[in-house]
């Protein structure tokens, strides 16, 4: 049985995720990147602006007019199942995972159908190595994703209340 106050904490999330996402890379564009350049904020995090046509990581960042479109096409798809989940969930744990990872797929999906590729911000390094640049989105599905191995690997599952009655069932 599903419960209302999960799929409200859900959608709550992909909201917050979405809304956070879209005004912070709007912030970059029209105020921050103007013009592109570095922005060292503390020794191990800088601004940049590097525009992701890919994947997680810059995976499959070719220059193909259809890379938006397969990639947006594929988050869409993939945000509605979990929203499918997400509604069945009895958990309130994975329900907030499964809405922070739906609000960072839509919030990059719109970057896609605007620019054709994902506007990527943060920029964290330690010793000469750089983190690939990310964004709030990402944020979100990475969280969320840790989230949901979190709930896989640690829940217990319910015991049940009745033991007279499940020994009554079994054969």
């Amino acid at each position: 049985m599903r419960s209302k106050s999960v799929v409200r904490l859900g959608i709550g999330m992909v909201l917050l995720v979405f809304g956070l996402d879209q005004a912070t890379k709007w912030w970059i564009l029209e105020s921050v990147m103007r013009p592109p350049r570095v922005l060292p904020v503390t020794p191990f995090f800088n601004l940049v602006m590097g525009w992701n046509r890919g994947v997680s990581f810059g995976m499959f960042n070719q220059d193909s007019a259809y890379n938006a479109w397969i990639f947006t096409g594929l988050a869409l798809v993939i945000a509605a199942v979990l929203v499918v989940w997400m509604w069945r969930a009895e958990s309130r744990l994975v329900g907030i995972a499964i809405g922070l990872i739906v609000g960072g797929a839509l919030g990059n999906a719109v970057d896609r159908v605007r620019f054709g590729a994902v506007a990527d911000f943060l920029d964290f390094h330690v010793a000469g190595y750089h983190w690939p640049a990310f964004n709030v989105a990402d944020s979100g599905i990475t969280i969320g994703a840790v989230l949901l191995l979190a709930d896989a690997l640690f829940s217990r599952p319910e015991k049940p209340k009745n033991k007279a009655t499940n020994q009554a069932s079994e054969p």
